[in-house]
């Protein structure tokens, strides 16, 4: 990767805070013409900078207002559980992150679900059934405070 010079990192910042932006209006914003604001967007998804674009839909709207996040434990710490529960973990929808992490717990996921009923259906029917998994701690989310909030660099 090369290194980003200030165009690059005002590129950056602008689209992390609208994706929707046009490049017309995109290249405004970093005072830069279109031609070259589009060549350097290019060059920032080539290099890795930027990995894609979507829109950040309520979860309330679609009827997943529930917030759930799950600690887990697996029987074995091998490199073959940690890729057999992910493997596993990627094919379920309602898992919306999944991170392997250090501490007393292997993974943290984050589930976007209706309600505590239909957790607690997942839960059993789902979570539990995953390769590996020994024990999980569930934390429901009662207010979200901060909820992917742009980088800062």
């Amino acid at each position: 990767m090369n290194e980003l010079d200030r165009t690059d990192i005002k590129i950056l910042r602008a689209l992390q805070k609208d994706g929707r932006l046009t490049n017309a209006e995109l290249a405004e914003q970093v005072n830069s013409s279109p031609a070259t604001c589009h060549r350097r967007t290019q060059r920032l998804f080539n290099e890795g900078y930027l990995d894609g674009t979507r829109a950040k839909i309520k979860p309330e709207a679609v009827g997943l207002g529930a917030l759930a996040i799950v600690g887990v434990v697996l029987d074995r710490s091998t490199p073959e559980s940690f890729e057999a529960f992910e493997n596993a973990a990627i094919k379920m929808p309602f898992i919306i992150d999944c991170h392997l992490v250090a501490g007393d717990f292997d993974y943290f996921l984050k589930i976007r679900v209706r309600d505590i009923n239909d957790f607690s259906r997942l839960h059993g029917s789902k979570l539990l059934t995953l390769p590996g998994v020994r024990q999980t701690r569930t934390f429901f989310v009662m207010k979200e405070v901060v909820d992917q909030a742009p980088l800062d660099f």
